[in-house]
């Protein structure tokens, strides 16, 4: 008679899979653009911080030769440079050109808007509050736009205690990949104090961002426990963990499928499942494949709107009739 314990399963479980959810526009074109650039130049290409913040995708990129790195010196003369997703400051830019380095802005489009709009007022003489989370990369790019003259908050207590210069020209800016309900609390807190302050026309917070928290948002009240597949370090992925607590629902991530825990799943019926921006439809697959050997039996999609956005690739990187002779 063996005495080996029993294998851990949960009971009979259904899962719901979110839509939207994985690759945003911006992540696939940034992934993209250190591919082509190993194609058309060959390895190694020198990736200045994680291209996105997912450990899968880093580690693929890394046995496809791409070497990532923080400072410049660590690149060597006339080798290729990609910025990442999250962007750089001015400072980096001026620096990797007066390096010589052939250069590949994968900064997304929507994070680059918010530089574009930070330039602008600026020069109409303009403070900037940003709401943001403090050290991540995005908020140092954003911030690094200028010389000074942006004040940081990640609370709505942090409002209290900034002293911008003046009050008649101020401006608010946010990372893109916030709680969009956190955010609206701390823009209507710098509103009280700050009544003139100019709020972006569209907010900053992007599309994917939006999208994928609505999803939980749809999906928490249906389901026992949330599931995210994402890394600690992607702020959009750390949010949906956070939406589906806010609304009472355990939510739990995971980096891979090695890290989901069939305690979270105990007493559970339904299991809803998604993913962050940055990461890869392919970890969701291996996740619903533990979720199957711990009980799943059948996996739903709830309706969401599918995201048809694309981003074009830089010049010197896009396929022209030449190149595709």
């Amino acid at each position: 008679m063996s005495n080996a314990a029993p294998a851990h399963t949960v009971a009979t479980l259904d899962v719901l899979l979110a839509e939207p959810r994985g690759f945003c526009a911006g992540v696939d074109r940034a992934i993209e653009i250190v591919e082509k650039a190993l194609t058309k130049f060959g390895a190694p290409i020198y990736v200045r911080h994680e291209i996105v913040h997912n450990t899968y995708v880093v580690n693929d990129l890394k046995t496809k030769g791409a070497i990532f790195i923080e400072a410049l010196d660590e690149v060597p003369a006339g080798a290729t440079l990609v910025f990442s997703a999250h962007g750089v400051s001015r400072a980096v830019q001026q620096e990797a050109s007066r390096r010589g380095f052939r250069i590949f802005d994968a900064t997304c489009p929507l994070v680059t808007k918010v530089h574009v709009e930070v330039a602008k007022l600026a020069k109409e003489g303009y403070e900037f509050i940003m709401i943001g989370h403090k050290g991540h990369p995005e908020v140092e790019g954003t911030m690094g736009q200028l010389d000074g003259g942006i004040h940081l908050v990640d609370s709505v207590a942090d409002v209290a205690r900034i002293t911008p210069a003046q009050s008649d020209k101020l401006a608010v800016v946010t990372q893109t990949t916030l709680s969009v309900d956190d955010a609206a609390d701390i823009a209507a807190a710098i509103k009280a104090r700050f009544p003139k302050v100019r709020e972006p026309k569209q907010q900053d917070i992007c599309y994917a961002t939006q999208n994928r928290q609505d999803a939980v948002k749809l999906m928490s009240p249906q389901v026992d426990v949330v599931v995210v597949v994402g890394s600690p370090t992607s702020s959009n992925s750390n949010r949906l963990a956070e939406v589906a607590r806010k609304l009472g629902t355990p939510g739990y991530m995971v980096d891979s499928a090695a890290d989901l825990q069939a305690q979270w799943l105990e007493g559970c019926q339904r299991v809803g499942l998604t993913a962050g921006a940055s990461a890869p439809e392919i970890l969701v697959t291996q996740v619903i494949e533990r979720l199957k050997a711990l009980g799943a039996v059948s996996v739903q999609r709830l309706a969401g709107d599918p995201e048809n956005v694309k981003f074009p690739l830089p010049k010197g990187l896009r396929m022209d009739t030449t190149e595709e002779l």
